[in-house]
């Protein structure tokens, strides 16, 4: 991956965590600690930092360096389960150019990570809610011929989708699982900032040819 894209995949998901901290936090208020927003914040801003490095690496090592510094960076949930996405598909990222079908297989192994780390799966209000249901997406139109824009749509479609479907689950993992039913009627905010990295990111790829 071209060093542009990697900066440009940096700034835009920075900038996309930075306009959204406040309604992180306010979700987060409601059925965690209300320090997602920052915590979020406080490890992209910290990748931000380092793109210069992260440019100069292959995708695979920018990938692997982005999720130790999450890990080191962030608190609470945020950092373990976006920490071990990151690392996970790096462990699967090839080293030449990656074409659709490589990159379906380094989401799986991300999102398979995170399962691992979370002890968790689909319907338990959490950010697998969105992850996976993209992740089957993306496996499903890599097999089939689809343009570019189709299956961006598709992919986020799938993201809000599952992002909404977190409202009326019941939390059964961390600190919102402490709220029981109460939990019910409430968006999972880390379901919410994958959403919203999904989409930046889809439309980053979408926008510049660097990604492409």
């Amino acid at each position: 991956m071209k060093a542009k894209c990697i900066n440009l995949l940096i700034t835009g998901t920075a900038t996309c965590i930075e306009e959204h901290r406040e309604l992180l936090t306010e979700l987060d208020s409601k059925i965690g600690d209300a320090d997602h927003g920052i915590n979020m914040l406080r490890g992209f801003q910290a990748i931000l930092a380092i793109s210069p490095e992260l440019s100069e690496l292959n995708f695979g090592e920018a990938l692997k360096k982005a999720g130790m510094t999450m890990l080191m960076k962030v608190g609470g949930a945020s950092g373990p389960l976006y920490g071990s996405l990151l690392i996970g598909m790096s462990k699967a990222t090839p080293q030449e150019e990656i074409n659709l079908k490589e990159f379906v297989v380094m989401l799986e192994k991300g999102v398979d990570d995170v399962k691992k780390r979370g002890k968790s799966d689909v319907g338990e209000k959490t950010m697998l809610d969105v992850l996976v249901p993209v992740s089957l997406q993306l496996k499903e139109d890599a097999n089939n011929i689809i343009d570019k824009e189709q299956l961006i749509k598709n992919i986020i479609i799938q993201a809000e989708k599952g992002l909404e479907a977190t409202r009326l689950m019941q939390a059964t993992k961390g600190r919102a699982s402490f709220l029981g039913e109460r939990s019910i009627g409430h968006l999972d905010p880390g379901a919410m900032s994958i959403c919203l990295l999904i989409k930046t990111i889809c439309n980053i790829i979408n926008s510049h040819k660097e990604c492409t």
